[in-house]
């Protein structure tokens, strides 16, 4: 295994920023600096990023339906609940790709592939991302052109790809951005208040019947159809 790919697999980051930190001299083996991309660590080898050892971990992909109420973060200076808290701690250690905020509710997939976690959340890729949106009023249609248009938020243009009005006050909503608080923000900048919201797509992935608060891992063709090129099943015992 080359050393870019061993740190993803110890889930440093993707091999791209893994690549970055090897040509920075960040990377020793057994004590030694390593710019080396060619090197291939053995088993017994001493592997730090910093001062920090590293090891690959088996890869774990897995689906989770987020509640509201939970943060999208390991710990919570507030002592809110976190979404890991809803993990069994025997997992190994996996991160989210991507967050929703603490009301917001729906998929989120967590990882500790770097590459897998890059290929979703990286602009490049434009992967889409579907939520239903439920308001506080009823929609006004004549609105839609402005927030494909967009809107501009931290100095940057916001933009749906797509609205599907569902009923009165429920939407469905696309897009392709990461931006804070998008949505919410959006509907608020033309006079609505996002009352629930839940992520229910991500790339060819769905929510589907997965109860709230419950997890499970992904399947092998889940995987394939959400990164194509680097496909492995995550282990089916857990």
């Amino acid at each position: 295994m080359r050393l870019n790919r061993y740190l993803a697999a110890a889930g440093v980051g993707s091999r791209r920023h893994c690549d970055e930190l090897i040509a920075a001299g960040r990377v020793t083996i057994n004590g030694r600096v390593c710019t080396d991309f060619s090197v291939q660590p053995q088993p017994g080898d001493h592997v730090k990023v910093g001062s920090k050892m590293v090891r690959p971990q088996q890869r774990l992909d897995i689906i989770l339906h987020k509640p509201a109420g939970f943060v999208s973060t390991r710990s919570d200076a507030n002592a809110r609940d976190t979404i890991y808290d809803l993990l069994p701690p025997h997992l190994p250690r996996i991160f989210n790709v991507g967050r929703l905020d603490t009301q917001s509710e729906g998929l989120l997939i967590l990882t500790n592939d770097g590459d897998l976690a890059l290929r979703l959340t990286h602009p490049r890729y434009k992967v889409e991302k579907e939520y239903e949106v439920t308001l506080d009023r009823p929609w006004d249609h004549e609105l839609a052109p402005k927030l494909l248009r967009g809107v501009f938020l931290d100095g940057q243009r916001a933009r749906l790809e797509r609205i599907v009005p569902v009923k009165p006050t429920l939407l469905r909503v696309i897009l392709r951005q990461g931006i804070n608080r998008q949505i919410r923000r959006m509907f608020y900048e033309i006079g609505y208040e996002v009352q629930r919201l839940v992520r229910v797509r991500i790339g060819k992935l769905r929510l589907g019947d997965l109860p709230r608060a419950h997890w499970r891992p992904l399947t092998a063709a889940e995987l394939r159809a959400l990164d194509p090129a680097r496909a492995k099943p995550s282990p089916k015992k857990l």
